[in-house]
């Protein structure tokens, strides 16, 4: 099994780039997102792959991010969903999105997908809710933007709240993420000075 490729970008694609790996060029399916950070991009880069065999082809699948790769797996293992889907969905959403997706049960931004509608979205949602936990989606979010910043336990809670909180109202979940990280959280700020802050921030 090929677990990942490191070598640099010979040619890339929407969603196809191909890695010279020690003068071997592997051709992997990777998502839009990762095909715009890596436009332009001629050094060094490590893919996390996934290996598709098949009785009349053998694929691979990239991402830059393990985290991806995990959970364009799990995404592989809901009914129906193949390779293609999957892909598509983690072009329009994060990893941490499509958590926070499904643990908030909201279809319609699953559906935003090339390919995916209510239904499929819906058995996403259904065979994945046990998958992902609101915490550690949470936590894992928070560490990709804090960088160096520190973040008291809790701070933590308060905003784990207030994401919650949205996410109750009705309010999508990565939308709900991304107005309390927007917030500029105060020592004293509390849940309902964040939330009443974040709401302010909803684009919608």
């Amino acid at each position: 099994m090929i677990a990942f490729l490191k070598g640099k970008i010979e040619e890339l694609e929407e969603t196809k780039a191909i890695v010279d790996v020690n003068g071997v060029g592997y051709g992997v399916f990777i998502t839009g997102r990762d095909a715009g950070i890596l436009s332009g991009n001629r050094e060094t880069v490590k893919l996390y792959t996934y290996l598709q065999v098949r009785e009349d082809a053998m694929q691979l699948y990239g991402f830059l991010k393990k985290d991806d790769l995990h959970v364009f797996q799990l995404l592989l293992g809901v009914n129906g969903i193949g390779p293609k889907a999957a892909l598509g969905i983690l072009s329009v959403l994060s990893a941490n999105d499509i958590r926070f997706a499904v643990l908030a049960g909201d279809a319609k931004a699953i559906s935003r997908a090339p390919g995916i509608g209510a239904k499929s979205a819906q058995k996403i949602i259904l065979e994945l809710k046990d998958k992902f936990d609101l915490q550690e989606t949470f936590d894992s979010s928070l560490a990709e933007t804090e960088n160096d910043a520190v973040v008291t336990a809790g701070d933590r809670q308060i905003q784990d709240e207030a994401v919650q909180a949205l996410v109750a109202l009705g309010y999508p979940a990565g939308e709900s993420l991304k107005a309390v990280r927007s917030v500029q959280q105060t020592e004293n700020m509390t849940t309902e000075d964040l939330l009443k802050a974040a709401l302010r921030n909803m684009s919608f």
